[in-house]
Protein backbone atom coordinates (compact mmCIF):
# COMPACT_ATOMS: atom_id res chain seq x y z
CA UNK A 1 0.00 0.00 0.00
CA UNK A 2 1.14 3.24 -1.25
CA UNK A 3 0.43 5.74 0.94
CA UNK A 4 0.76 10.12 0.51
CA UNK A 5 0.02 13.25 2.67
CA UNK A 6 -1.84 15.91 1.04
CA UNK A 7 -1.46 19.44 2.37
CA UNK A 8 -2.29 23.00 0.41
CA UNK A 9 -1.46 26.63 2.22
CA UNK A 10 -5.25 27.15 0.70
CA UNK A 11 -6.32 25.53 3.54
CA UNK A 12 -5.85 26.24 7.36
CA UNK A 13 -2.38 24.29 8.18
CA UNK A 14 -2.81 21.51 10.84
CA UNK A 15 -2.11 22.69 14.66
CA UNK A 16 -0.92 19.19 15.65
CA UNK A 17 0.49 16.52 14.42
CA UNK A 18 -1.78 15.04 11.25
CA UNK A 19 -1.82 15.83 8.12
CA UNK A 20 -5.06 17.88 6.19
CA UNK A 21 -5.51 14.52 4.14
CA UNK A 22 -3.83 11.18 3.11
CA UNK A 23 -4.11 9.37 0.15
CA UNK A 24 -3.87 5.72 -0.34
CA UNK A 25 -5.89 2.62 -1.75
CA UNK A 26 -7.84 4.80 -4.17
CA UNK A 27 -8.99 7.12 -1.27
CA UNK A 28 -8.43 10.50 0.34
CA UNK A 29 -8.74 10.72 4.17
CA UNK A 30 -10.06 14.21 5.11
CA UNK A 31 -8.64 15.63 8.20
CA UNK A 32 -11.83 17.19 10.33
CA UNK A 33 -11.65 21.35 9.01
CA UNK A 34 -13.31 24.08 10.73
CA UNK A 35 -13.59 27.39 10.00
CA UNK A 36 -10.03 28.92 10.28
CA UNK A 37 -9.72 31.68 7.30
CA UNK A 38 -6.14 30.10 5.55
CA UNK A 39 -5.55 34.06 4.55
CA UNK A 40 -5.64 35.60 8.03
CA UNK A 41 -5.03 32.96 10.60
CA UNK A 42 -8.36 33.98 12.09
CA UNK A 43 -12.11 32.13 12.25
CA UNK A 44 -15.03 32.78 10.63
CA UNK A 45 -17.92 32.83 13.88
CA UNK A 46 -19.75 35.42 12.77
CA UNK A 47 -23.04 33.66 12.01
CA UNK A 48 -23.44 29.68 11.88
CA UNK A 49 -23.97 29.61 7.77
CA UNK A 50 -20.57 31.54 7.55
CA UNK A 51 -18.79 29.34 9.59
CA UNK A 52 -19.89 26.07 7.42
CA UNK A 53 -19.38 27.68 4.08
CA UNK A 54 -15.56 28.56 5.41
CA UNK A 55 -15.30 24.86 6.94
CA UNK A 56 -16.84 23.33 3.23
CA UNK A 57 -14.14 26.10 1.77
CA UNK A 58 -11.25 24.32 3.03
CA UNK A 59 -12.34 20.98 2.35
CA UNK A 60 -13.14 22.26 -1.08
CA UNK A 61 -9.42 23.41 -0.72
CA UNK A 62 -7.67 20.02 0.02
CA UNK A 63 -9.99 18.02 -2.43
CA UNK A 64 -9.05 20.65 -5.13
CA UNK A 65 -4.75 20.18 -4.19
CA UNK A 66 -6.06 16.00 -4.28
CA UNK A 67 -7.44 16.90 -8.09
CA UNK A 68 -10.78 15.85 -6.56
CA UNK A 69 -13.88 17.42 -6.17
CA UNK A 70 -17.49 17.22 -3.69
CA UNK A 71 -18.65 14.49 -6.32
CA UNK A 72 -16.21 11.97 -5.23
CA UNK A 73 -17.31 12.51 -1.62
CA UNK A 74 -18.22 8.98 -0.19
CA UNK A 75 -18.67 9.50 3.46
CA UNK A 76 -18.59 13.13 5.65
CA UNK A 77 -18.94 13.46 9.92
CA UNK A 78 -20.39 16.69 10.58
CA UNK A 79 -19.27 17.64 14.71
CA UNK A 80 -21.80 19.98 16.54
CA UNK A 81 -21.00 22.15 19.22
CA UNK A 82 -25.25 21.70 19.66
CA UNK A 83 -27.33 19.17 17.64
CA UNK A 84 -30.23 22.83 17.21
CA UNK A 85 -28.04 24.16 14.85
CA UNK A 86 -28.06 20.89 12.39
CA UNK A 87 -31.14 22.51 10.33
CA UNK A 88 -28.40 26.08 9.65
CA UNK A 89 -25.39 23.69 8.92
CA UNK A 90 -27.32 21.08 6.86
CA UNK A 91 -28.93 23.84 4.70
CA UNK A 92 -25.46 25.48 3.62
CA UNK A 93 -23.65 21.59 3.28
CA UNK A 94 -26.46 20.16 0.86
CA UNK A 95 -25.76 23.23 -1.18
CA UNK A 96 -21.88 22.08 -2.27
CA UNK A 97 -23.43 18.76 -3.72
CA UNK A 98 -25.52 18.26 -6.89
CA UNK A 99 -26.61 14.68 -5.99
CA UNK A 100 -25.60 11.27 -5.10
CA UNK A 101 -25.20 12.44 -1.47
CA UNK A 102 -21.98 11.05 0.62
CA UNK A 103 -23.33 8.62 3.33
CA UNK A 104 -22.84 10.79 6.46
CA UNK A 105 -23.51 11.08 10.17
CA UNK A 106 -23.54 14.12 12.12
CA UNK A 107 -23.04 14.33 15.86
CA UNK A 108 -23.33 16.54 18.83
CA UNK A 109 -19.90 16.74 20.54
CA UNK A 110 -18.99 18.36 23.87
CA UNK A 111 -16.50 20.52 22.58
CA UNK A 112 -14.53 21.42 19.28
CA UNK A 113 -10.81 23.08 18.76
CA UNK A 114 -10.92 26.50 19.73
CA UNK A 115 -14.26 27.17 20.58
CA UNK A 116 -15.54 26.52 16.88
CA UNK A 117 -19.41 25.19 16.39
CA UNK A 118 -18.79 23.26 13.11
CA UNK A 119 -16.51 20.68 11.92
CA UNK A 120 -16.53 18.42 9.28
CA UNK A 121 -14.28 15.48 7.54
CA UNK A 122 -14.69 13.48 4.75
CA UNK A 123 -13.79 10.37 2.87
CA UNK A 124 -13.25 10.78 -1.10
CA UNK A 125 -13.13 8.02 -3.87
CA UNK A 126 -10.41 8.71 -6.40
CA UNK A 127 -11.87 7.04 -8.92
CA UNK A 128 -15.82 7.93 -9.78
Amino acid sequence: MSKQIINTEKAPAPIGPYSQAVKANGLVFISGQVAFIPATGGLELSSIPAETHQVMQNLKAVLEESKLSFEHIVKTTIFLSDMSLFAQVNEVYGTYFNSDFPARETVAVKGLPRGVNVEISMIAVVDL
